[in-house]
């Protein structure tokens, strides 16, 4: 599991700093620390959508599912928090 969590830090740096900057600025509205804290539950929960026992396609569910849920959580950001927690 920690493999799995290795990589997809990896392919998602840029987008989870955003979201961790996102997460910290005062103005951070609730729904953003839900969906942050429903997409860690996922990665984190043994009951997949696809079971991680079944080779390649396992893992693909994740790699695919939980950068598309970072994206869609960061493309609804109010436009002045988007803007400050932008990459530096």
């Amino acid at each position: 599991m920690w493999k799995r969590l290795t990589l997809l830090w990896t392919v998602l740096r840029g987008d989870a700093r955003q979201l961790w900057r996102a997460l910290r600025h005062p103005a951070s509205p609730g729904w953003l620390k839900l969906g942050t804290a429903l997409i860690a539950m996922y990665l984190l929960s043994p009951v997949d959508l696809v079971p991680d026992v079944l080779p390649f396609i396992g893992v693909v569910d994740d790699l695919v599912l939980v950068p598309l849920a970072i994206r869609w959580l960061l493309r609804r950001l109010p436009p002045d928090i988007a803007q400050a927690t932008a990459r530096r």
